[in-house]
């Protein structure tokens, strides 16, 4: 998927400049468990943008592990960031709940 913004061109991932171009702020609901969060901490970090992963009033950094990994995995978390990185997005689909 190529995305395309404004006289940019990126494939994988997407720079500040065109986050701050009109990158809408994407929320998605997902289940994580324990065994998954270094693979997901390891595909987030690859991101050049940032991108926060919550439940309920904790938010957190999702490039941190030990902050991942300190989130209640019984319930859906939500994450939420500015920017397409390919990797990131198809980690999402696959962890995606259900609707």
């Amino acid at each position: 998927m190529r995305v395309v913004g404004r006289g940019w061109n990126c494939e994988r991932k997407c720079t500040d400049r065109l986050s701050s171009e009109g990158w809408k702020r994407m929320v998605k609901e997902i289940q994580l468990t324990p065994n998954e969060v270094q693979h997901f901490v390891n595909v987030a970090s690859r991101c050049d943008f940032e991108i926060d992963i919550s439940y309920n009033r904790y938010v957190v950094d999702a490039k941190s592990f030990l902050g991942v990994y300190g989130l209640d995995f019984r319930k859906p978390l939500k994450v939420s960031y500015e920017g397409y990185d390919r990797d990131f997005e198809e980690l999402l689909k696959r962890l995606a709940i259900a609707s």
